[in-house]
């Protein structure tokens, strides 16, 4: 009997993120996965200003390379590089150079079976596979869709995309009853656009939790997609 091949799935890192920073974040979970699943990581297209001061790199040790640099996908106000997850805002601004990212990634480093989103990826992910249902050429649809600590995006063009119409694919959202920046019931409201939507709870806050509960959760899940 040949090898089982790994699923491959392209997640979508959150708000303030690096490359570098997301794969260590989905460590865990890579790790839990193995052999299931193959993550590809993929940070917001958009430089976060003054990263060398903020995260950790001195004036002495010089700029941060370009994989440790925290990027963001969109940015909620015009003249500010800040994103608010909770407030209806003015602009989305950045949001086309976030698509052609995921969609260039989709395109060169494909094919993926599934989404994996985080935080604002998350919200990014749910509007790709909106798109994509809507017939968006740039965003075919994964076989499932896996969105941690999620919300419907907010602003001008996002919320009809989503809450239109049920987005219909297989997902799993996972979310903690203590998260402090995106409250469980943002991340419900999201998971309800999504007919047959399996949620697994954790007591934690804003993290991609890969817990021997959780972990049995996602192989569950995942085992539905493997071949």
């Amino acid at each position: 009997m040949a090898a089982r091949q790994p699923l491959r799935v392209l997640c979508l890192a959150g708000f303030r993120q690096s490359e570098r920073g997301f794969r260590e974040k989905t460590g865990a979970l890579r790790k839990a996965l193995r052999g299931r699943a193959e993550l590809v990581c993929l940070s917001g297209p958009h430089l976060l200003p003054d990263a060398a001061g903020l995260y950790g790199a001195g004036p002495d040790s010089g700029p941060l390379p370009p994989e440790e640099q925290p990027r963001g996908w969109w940015f909620s106000e015009q003249q500010a590089d800040v994103f608010s997850a909770l407030e209806e805002p003015a602009v989305c601004r950045g949001l086309e150079e976030a698509l052609r990212t995921v969609a260039q990634a989709l395109d060169k480093q494909g094919p993926f079976d599934g989404l994996l989103g985080f935080s604002q990826g998350a919200a990014l992910a749910a509007l790709v596979c909106a798109l994509g249902q809507a017939g968006d050429p740039r965003f075919p649809l994964p076989r499932f869709i896996i969105l941690v600590s999620g919300f419907c995006p907010r602003g001008p063009s996002l919320k009809e995309p989503i809450l239109q119409s049920p987005l219909l694919l297989p997902s799993l959202h996972v979310f903690g009853d203590t998260d402090g920046v995106i409250p469980s019931q943002e991340s419900m409201q999201l998971a309800s656009q999504f007919p047959g939507a399996i949620t697994l709870t954790h007591s934690g806050g804003h993290f991609i939790p890969a817990a021997a509960s959780q972990r049995q959760a996602y192989l569950k899940f995942l085992n539905q997609f493997s071949e």
